[in-house]
C-alpha cells in the first residue's frame, strides 16, 4: 500500500501563524524533509524521522520525497511561508514531471501558509490593495537578463512589486541593480518597505523612497516592497502611519 506525500507551508515563523491544517500535517507524517532552518523548527513525536538538506537541493529532496511515499510512508515536505510561493511545491511536480511513475499511487496535496509579502504587508497597512506581482531575484534557476526585463515591465505596468531573495553573500548587488532599473521607470519618491525577518524577535521594517532604497541594507531574510504610483502613506491625527495602495484607480 502506497504512501501520501503532502507539501507544507509553515508560514515566516511564528507559531501562530502555521495553520491548523499545516500542523496536523506535519503531526500525521512519519517522515520530514526540508531545508535545515524550517526542519529545525519542529519538534518531532516519537518515532518521527526529520530529514534536513541544503537550500540548493530541492529536487533531490522533492525525489527522495516520493520515494518514501511510494514506499508506503506518510511524507511531510516542509517550507517557510507558502510551499507555492518559489518554494517546495513546484519542486514536487517538476519531480513528478521528469519521472511520472514516482506519482503512481501516491497522494499529493499542498497545505498552504501566509507567504513572507502578506506577513510585510499586514505589518505595515495594505500596500498589495491594488495590483501586484512578485519577483525573486535568485538567478539560479533563471537567467539574470529575464529578470532585469520582468522588472522593467512591472515598473511600467505599475505594479506593486514584492521582491523575495533580494541579496545573498553571493550576489550582494543585484538588489541596486534591481533599484537601477526601477528607477530609470518609477519617480524618485516611490514608497519602498524593507521587512527583514517578519514575525520573529529580530524584525526590522524600514520605509525609505526609492531614491535612497540603494543605500539600504537587506539579505535572504528581507521581503522587499516596491509601491507602485498610487502607493502612499496615511497618517491617523494621533500621528500613527500605514502604507496602502488604494483598491481603485483615479482616472
Amino acid at each position: 500500500m502506497k504512501g501520501d506525500l503532502v507539501i507544507v507551508g509553515l508560514g515566516p515563523g511564528p507559531e501562530g501563524w502555521v495553520t491548523p491544517a499545516a500542523t496536523v500535517a506535519v503531526a500525521a507524517a512519519d517522515v520530514i524533509l526540508g531545508y535545515t532552518p524550517y526542519v529545525n523548527r519542529i519538534a518531532p513525536r516519537p518515532g518521527q524521522v526529520l530529514e534536513a538538506s541544503d537550500n540548493r537541493e530541492e529536487l533531490v529532496r522533492a525525489q527522495r520525497a516520493l520515494t518514501l511515499a511510494a514506499g508506503g510512508k506518510r511524507v511531510a515536505v516542509v517550507s517557510g511561508g507558502d510551499p507555492g510561493v518559489f518554494a517546495m511545491a513546484a519542486a514536487v511536480y517538476e519531480a513528478v514531471e521528469s519521472n511520472p511513475a514516482s506519482a503512481d499511487g501516491v497522494d499529493i496535496r499542498v497545505e498552504p501558509g501566509v507567504t513572507a509579502m502578506l506577513a510585510a504587508a499586514a505589518r505595515i497597512g495594505a500596500p498589495l490593495g491594488h495590483d501586484f506581482c512578485a519577483i525573486s531575484l535568485s538567478d539560479n534557476l533563471k537567467p539574470w537578463a529575464t529578470i532585469e526585463k520582468r522588472l522593467r515591465l512591472a515598473a511600467e505596468a505599475d505594479f506593486v512589486i514584492a521582491l523575495y531573495n533580494p541579496a545573498s553573500k553571493a550576489r550582494p548587488q543585484q538588489i541596486k541593480q534591481a533599484f537601477h532599473i526601477l528607477s530609470a521607470v518609477l519617480p524618485a519618491e516611490t514608497i519602498v518597505v524593507f521587512a527583514r525577518a517578519v514575525g520573529r524577535p529580530d524584525e526590522e521594517i524600514d520605509i525609505a523612497t526609492l531614491a535612497e532604497a540603494a543605500d539600504m541594507q537587506c539579505d535572504m531574510r528581507t521581503l522587499v516592497i516596491i509601491g507602485s504610483r498610487a502607493t502612499r502613506q496615511v497618517k491617523s491625527a494621533d500621528g500613527r502611519a500605514w502604507i496602502y495602495t488604494p483598491r481603485s484607480e483615479r482616472r
